[in-house]
């Protein structure tokens, strides 16, 4: 058996990367994709490989000359490669196809050994590669029936997103028995391109092969096998996470992107904090029915907005403002509030980093468990200008009651100090809602409070990015609604507060829901020997490493064997030569699923 590769085009989409190079010579974290492709031959015994060059050729072969890695090569040019497309090229190969059976692949694919060593075993002589179709893919997609018989092609203008699921994407690797080629392959190809002419693609030949009936060209299912076809550099990127070399640089690259995971589909993200349970289906659909409308036109103003969620938090509009999730008010809060802030340590750190490290007093509980009360907060007041607490706290789900955060609000109140409270967690704590400062009578009596709540964490909807700030003190306000810009906030967002009122009853459902499976999981996560959960009222637990692991050891297996991401706080401050990771929690299914692997382990 033999493989022919299609590597003339100029990968223009690519910009920079092939400015100079062909594709085939794109480096995916620092290898070729043709050094990589002929390593995965060469495993599965396939030893000649025809390439069809042309853009820059004379790199190619230079970089490979007529063997590579005990592989021979074989080139054929296309020299108008600028002016056809790979229809051509295979054309111009079409007396190799009949010397051999062939497995016929792109150059712009990094892909498993896998792949190659299940299309070679099959018994089925003539196959089309192909995987479930998913979010991040591109390109001609099909349909099959239950004996793997190809039957519907579909290209942009044919594809149906309301069909998704039920579609499969080319992966551009192929079969071909030399029979195939010769009698039924090429005869197609040449009678298409005198029709059509050399501007075409060889896979529409596939499809009008797959119409017709008794031609033996079956489709090969993947189940979980990894391959990406790289097209511009955003391909690039995402292809160096999952073919990376190793669990260091694996994690390094997942860490620095802070989401966009639905790129990697098999991920399970443990490590950011998402209500699994809520927005329920039928706000969905309502939020999907409105999709053009909210896409196509333009955002209210925040005093819209302002209105929207004080309808949705039972307090003025005028105590309230809207933000690109709370993180774009936590940004400008220390611009606004002179002195120094005090800070409970461990963390989140969006308060430190915005407000500048040089203006927080730090204080740390003196127990293993990160636990602190009124009385730390108090003291930590004493030293500082003004008080910040997030309650829960992360990563420690230390709780705070309400009536103590009252009488702290009371007593820096007297002393003229800001009493800063972020409540994007509180939702999840045993009481729920009722822990709630944001209540127009708290609002009013304590001029100093101002409280931070973040829709995106305990509302499960961080991709519209909503966060909200409420307090009585005017000066404050408008001072931060001034460094807002007037559609910071998108129509999706807005549209989520409009519709909110409908489903708070589904709300704090799926908050109890939360409540009930944290309190599983945790007793299932004390089951694990090298671990120490610490209980929380939040939606994750600050987890010690006791024995087995290092934090950032187990963070990295997990990731690279398992597909599992959880938080390392290694580099965290509070944690210095301490071992604890951050587990967020998630639904019974996936808890389950990370249970049993950390029993594995």
């Amino acid at each position: 058996m033999q493989a022919l590769m299609l590597a003339a085009g100029k990968g223009s989409r690519l910009g920079k990367y092939t400015k100079d190079n062909t594709k085939c010579m794109l480096e995916v974290n620092g290898k070729p994709l043709i050094d990589q492709a002929i390593e995965n031959l060469k495993k599965v015994g396939i030893n000649k490989l025809i390439m069809v060059v042309g853009y820059k050729k004379e790199n190619v072969i230079k970089h490979l000359g007529n063997e590579y890695n005990g592989v021979k090569i074989e080139y054929i040019e296309n020299p108008i490669y600028d002016t056809t497309n790979n229809i051509y090229s295979l054309y111009l190969a079409r007396n190799k196809l009949i010397e051999d059976d062939t497995i016929l692949l792109e150059s712009d694919l990094i892909f498993e050994s896998k792949i190659l060593e299940k299309l070679i075993t099959d018994k089925r002589k003539n196959l089309a590669v192909v995987d479930k179709y998913q979010i991040w893919m591109d390109g001609t997609s099909v349909r099959l029936d239950e004996e793997d018989n190809i039957i519907g092609f579909y290209g942009r203008k044919d594809f149906k997103f309301q069909d998704v699921r039920n579609y499969y994407k080319t992966v551009n690797i192929y079969k071909f028995s030399k029979e195939f080629s010769e009698k039924i392959y090429l005869p197609f190809l040449e009678a298409y391109m005198k029709a059509m002419g050399v501007n075409e693609y060889y896979e529409t030949v596939i499809k009008v092969i797959a119409d017709l009936e008794g031609t033996g060209l079956k489709a090969l299912r993947l189940n979980g096998e990894k391959w990406y076809e790289i097209d511009d550099a955003q391909d690039k990127a995402n292809a160096e996470i999952i073919f990376a070399p190793n669990a260091d640089i694996k994690l390094k690259l997942i860490q620095k992107r802070y989401g966009g995971y639905w790129r990697f589909p098999n991920l399970k993200d443990f490590c950011y904090l998402v209500n699994p349970y809520f927005p329920p289906q039928k706000m969905q659909e309502e939020m999907k029915a409105y999709f053009y409308e909210l896409l196509s036109q333009y955002p209210s103003g925040q005093e819209t907005q302002k209105l929207l969620a004080g309808k949705m938090f039972g307090v003025e509009p005028e105590n309230i403002i809207v933000g690109n999730g709370a993180a774009e008010i936590i940004r400008h809060l220390g611009e606004e509030i002179e002195g120094t802030f005090g800070l409970m340590h461990p963390t989140f750190n969006e308060y430190p980093e915005s407000i500048g490290f040089d203006r927080i007093v730090e204080m740390y509980p003196d127990n293993n468990d990160f636990v602190y009360g009124k009385k730390e907060l108090l003291t930590l007041a004493e030293k500082s200008d003004n008080l910040i607490l997030i309650n829960p706290d992360n990563p420690s789900g230390n709780f705070i009651s309400k009536n103590d955060l009252l009488e702290i609000a009371e007593k820096l109140k007297k002393e003229n100090k800001f009493f800063i409270v972020d409540e994007s967690f509180v939702d999840f704590s045993n009481e729920g809602e009722k822990n709630t400062l944001i209540k127009q009578e708290i609002l009013d009596r304590y001029s100093n409070l101002i409280v931070v709540k973040s829709i995106s964490k305990s509302y499960g909807v961080p991709g519209i990015r909503l966060g909200v700030l409420a307090t009585s003190n005017k000066d404050i306000l408008e001072k931060l609604q001034k460094k807002l810009t007037i559609w910071n906030i998108n129509s999706f967002g807005e549209f989520f507060l409009q519709i909110y009122g409908k489903y708070k009853n589904d709300y704090k459902i799926a908050s109890e829901k939360i409540r009930k499976e944290r309190d599983r999981f945790f007793e299932r996560l004390k089951e694990i020997s090298y671990l120490r959960p610490i209980y929380s009222q939040a939606n994750y637990f600050l987890v010690e490493i006791i024995n087995k692991y290092t934090a950032t050891d187990l963070t990295k297996k997990l990731l690279w064997e398992e597909e599992i991401f959880i938080k390392d706080l290694t580099d965290k401050k509070g944690f210095e030569n301490k071992e604890f990771v951050r587990i967020a929690v998630r639904d019974f299914d996936d808890n389950e699923f990370l249970i049993k692997k950390l029993k594995e382990l």
